[in-house]
């Protein structure tokens, strides 16, 4: 969600549709607004009104500076966890489709 949103700001519903769209499948709004709550309330979103052509404003969620080394620091971390799996597994030869 944070890279997401890194990418352009956005408000909850277009939010899970750009998830949906890079391939997470169906996320639902029950899904993704509570986490936004969380983000937020930690200092890692910033959150704005913005006037909706229908119906009341719109509230658009963007990453604070706080999000963006977040972010930085969760893909450190998801790159070191993957390179870690990937020894792991290169090591037992499942890799390469001949596990042990």
């Amino acid at each position: 969600m944070l890279a997401a949103l890194d990418q352009q700001s956005s408000h909850a519903y277009e939010l899970t549709s750009r998830l949906a769209e890079a391939g997470l499948g169906e996320v639902s709004y029950g899904t993704v607004y509570p986490l936004i709550t969380r983000l937020r309330r930690s200092g890692l979103l910033h959150e704005q009104s913005q006037p909706s052509p229908v119906g009341p404003a719109r509230k658009v969620f963007s990453l604070t500076d706080a999000g963006r080394a977040a972010l930085t620091d969760w893909l450190g971390q998801w790159k070191r966890s993957t390179s870690d799996v990937e020894a792991v597994l290169r090591s037992t030869g499942a890799w390469a489709g001949n596990p042990r």
